[in-house]
């Protein structure tokens, strides 16, 4: 909502029409005879060689799926096989340009495109480059591998090297690029420029264009590539990415070299199948995916439909694409037309199409058409192509046979080491900065109105009169996260912050109000409503290299992002064995006021996923230290922050809050009260609910309650718990989130059998109804009350001497609820 953008009436409803400009397709026809002066003979061979190295790769892949054995030797690959015989001129075409610099991401059909750009970034690299690379990488392990048998040139070496790591990927060995826990669909090797493939259909959109977002903000080279499927064009993540790529004020807002559209380019490998799905004519209605392009930005997103059949087509458009996108032209969309022959899995039978178009297609094959062209340009002879096959195929035939023998390669041994994937899950890195760079920012911190306003906040909520600080001069919540993210931007070049409203408005709450005037656009923006792009393109930009901050405002919308936080962003650290970092915090607000669709807390979702830490402060001593945490942090992290405190003041640290930089470190609960009767573990806001129960309980029966505020819930602190349940026998757990399924039950169980001997009776949970979140005027009946605390304690725990309950605690009241399901 920038003032400087003005929306003139008079000109946005004056008549008109909007036009556009025609797509080119299939332009370009030349063979390789019209080529001769612009490509070396070695280049023209080479291109045929690698085509022929990605058939023969996935040719044995899909023998040893389909038949048990690869040139006579037996062999079982449980695992998964989307093979892409057929797209081979696409994907050697498309790596012909790129060098290490440039980044493609892929889909779960990516075999090509990841060998394609390997065999490309091999050319290019010096020998000592390559050396480097693979001795450095996993402690040399896969290169000691194939350096124990003879190579004529280093090169010879590398191509081993990248065949070898890819196999052993697939096959699940520790040699492999991964270490064998990426497999078949995630196979990827970075020194090469080789980012992630990814198994959720269209699910590097939203992350390359992150990448991409890296690259421009951290001025680093290269493009990026998006390597995706024409079916994953009906996904809505790949449309927002489409959209936020070309925002419109990356061009009317950024300044200086920031200005201009993404480096991404969205190769769209249009195989014209979605699985089983015909995309022209049945699945989709764009009739061509270049037509997308035009309902993105004004220039169309350049797209274009090339010919994937022949691979100097493919080169040429690159050539052109990249260089737009070198320029701040971007971003791209290039349809990509091709055909595969296999079906979407070996189990796929192919019955959905025709064996005439099959032949059709097959006929015109790539690798026939372009060897005969090298004949018949005198680059080669039938001889020397015939020698390039034979020679491919002992390549290939050697790797696999290393590949699978479980003495060169063996599986990760989880029997001997059986936390090695355990020490995966979770980086614990601290980086102060991810470059030495100078960080952009528009002014000294000290200068900042917001920072010269909160230095003559009271940082203790209480005065000393015992009573609270007004809001107005109290240091809050808010004023806590703002100042750990104002340090952090302040240290580190590479964070960015973004999501719904965060510019100029400051936030829904508030808490980047002031960041505007500090922090210039490129590093702090507003982006489009699209929570699968604002997530999905923070993990690519961690992945990338740098740091990311961004939000989704409500808790609720985490659905709206689910693959993205759950599939994307909570894996990649252990399915790269920990190549990858994925230093990104999603700030989420867990809601009341607002009704069923923006008052849930969902935080049992996300600490049910492996591979993500979740965070809930609730005091200003907490969030400041927690957030600065997180944001020094190499681990994604899911930020929970309850709007029903923001205003709040520091009611605990008597010596308020530190102005200086400090860090709370995650998995320590925090005991805000110290007691000897009963224990009353908090999760988020519901701990000044507890305090007031506590109050009771003292006041009016002489029990001393020890109130634990969780504080994070993955890593979580058992220790601290027990300890106190040993003290006082009598534990209750207090959860805004539902109870059925509440990670507040999951604590539950865990203490029962971990202190069972030290309970005088089971723990109890008091959560939020297993309804909807009803109206403001109603939520006293849905959110747990001071009182319901006092009625679970009575009734489950230790009577009450003339207490009365306000809620039904009675289990033929709870069996009734069950059995209706809420």
């Amino acid at each position: 909502m920038p003032k400087s953008l003005y929306i003139d009436p008079e000109v946005v409803r004056q008549p008109g029409k909007i036009t556009f400009e025609d797509i080119p397709v299939n332009v370009y026809q030349k063979t390789v005879k019209d080529e001769l002066g612009n490509f070396t003979k070695e280049q023209l061979i080479n291109i045929y060689r690698d085509m022929l190295t990605l058939r023969e790769f996935e040719t044995m892949i899909n023998l040893i799926k389909t038949t048990g054995e690869y040139n006579g030797v037996a062999y079982n690959h449980p695992g998964p096989a989307h093979l892409s015989m057929g797209q081979e001129a696409a994907a050697v075409g498309q790596a012909f340009h790129l060098d290490a610099d440039d980044f493609i991401f892929g889909s779960h059909r990516g075999h090509s495109d990841i060998l394609a750009k390997g065999l490309s970034a091999i050319e290019k690299l010096s020998d000592e480059e390559l050396m480097d690379i693979m001795k450095n990488f996993l402690d040399g392990k896969t290169l000691a591998v194939v350096e124990k048998f003879e190579h004529e040139t280093v090169k010879d070496l590398a191509i081993d090297f990248l065949l070898y790591g890819a196999m052993a990927e697939i096959f699940a060995r520790e040699t492999g690029f991964n270490r064998g826990l990426g497999g078949s669909m995630h196979t990827f090797f970075t020194p090469f420029g080789i980012y992630p493939n990814n198994a959720i259909v269209g699910g590097s959109g939203t992350i390359a264009m992150g990448a991409a977002l890296y690259k421009r903000v951290n001025r680093k080279k290269g493009i990026v590539i998006a390597n995706i499927g024409d079916g994953a064009l009906g996904r809505g993540p790949v449309l927002e990415a489409l959209n936020m790529a070309g925002m419109g004020q990356m061009n009317t807002l950024w300044e200086g070299d920031m200005k201009g559209g993404l480096p991404v380019l969205f190769n769209i490998v249009n195989n014209q199948y979605a699985m089983g799905g015909q995309t022209v004519g049945e699945t989709m209605g764009y009739d061509a995916p270049a037509r997308m392009g035009a309902g993105f930005n004004p220039n169309q997103m350049h797209a274009e439909r090339v010919d994937g059949y022949n691979p100097l087509a493919v080169i040429e458009a690159y050539s052109r694409k990249k260089e737009l996108l070198l320029k701040g032209e971007g971003p791209v969309l290039l349809d990509v037309l091709t055909y595969r022959y296999a079906g979407h899995s070996p189990s796929d039978a192919s019955s959905y199409r025709t064996k005439e178009e099959m032949a059709a297609w097959e006929a015109v094959d790539p690798l026939n058409t372009y060897r005969a062209q090298l004949i018949e340009a005198g680059v080669a002879t039938a001889e020397e192509c015939d020698a390039i096959i034979a020679h491919v195929k002992e390549v290939n035939f050697r790797n696999f046979k290393w590949a699978i023998d479980d003495e060169l390669s063996p599986r990760m041994n989880l029997n001997a080491d059986p936390d090695a994937i355990a020490d995966l899950m979770f980086s614990n890195g601290h980086v102060e900065a991810f470059t030495d760079a100078k960080p952009d920012v528009l002014m000294p911190m000290e200068e900042n109105p917001r920072v010269q306003a909160i230095a003559k906040k009271e940082r203790y909520g209480i005065d000393k009169n015992g009573k609270p600080v007004s809001k107005n001069k109290v240091y809050q919540v808010r004023d806590a996260l703002f100042e750990a993210i104002i340090d952090r931007f302040y240290k580190d070049p590479t964070m960015v912050a973004y999501g719904e409203e965060n510019r100029d408005w400051g936030g829904a709450f508030a808490v980047y109000r002031g960041l505007t005037e500090a922090i210039p656009y490129h590093r702090l923006f507003n982006s489009p409503i699209s929570e699968s792009a604002i997530v999905g393109s923070a993990v690519g930009y961690a992945m990338a290299g740098g740091r990311a901050l961004v939000e989704l405002m409500y808790c609720d919308f985490l659905g709206c992002a689910g693959d993205e936080v759950f599939n994307q962003m909570a894996k990649w650290q252990a399915m790269s064995a920990d190549i990858i970092k994925m230093p990104v915090v999603l700030r989420v607000s867990v809601g009341s006021k607002y009704g069923a669709q923006h008052s849930q807390d969902w935080s049992a979702l996300v600490a049910h996923i492996p591979g993500l830490k979740a965070a809930f402060p609730v005091t200003p001593y907490d969030a400041k230290g927690m957030l600065a945490s997180a944001l020094a942090g190499t681990d994604p992290v899911i930020f929970f922050e309850s709007q029903r405190v923001y205003d709040y003041g520091e009611q605990f640290v008597k010596e308020g809050v530190p102005a200086e930089y400090y860090e709370i470190p995650f998995g320590k609960a925090d005991i805000k009260r110290a007691g000897s009767d009963v224990t009353i573990l908090t999760f988020g806001a519901v701990l000044y609910r507890a305090l007031k129960a506590a109050d009771e309980l003292k006041e009016k029966y002489g029990m001393e309650a020890e109130v634990i505020d969780a504080r994070s819930l993955v890593p979580f602190d058992y220790d601290t718990v027990l300890e106190s349940v040993k003290k006082t026998g009598r534990l209750v757990i207090v959860t805004d989130a539902c109870e059925r399924g509440s990670f507040a039950s999951e604590v539950a169980r865990q203490i029962t059998e971990m202190a069972f001997d030290e309970l005088d009776a089971p723990p109890a949970v008091v959560a939020s109804r297993n309804w909807i979140t009803p109206a403001h005027e109603l939520e006293e009946s849905f959110f747990p009350q001071p009182s319901w605390i006092l009625d679970a304690i009575d009734a489950k725990i230790v009577p009450l001497k003339g207490y009365t309950r306000v809620t039904n605690q009675l289990t033929g009241e709870k069996l009734r609820r069950e059995r209706t399901g809420v």
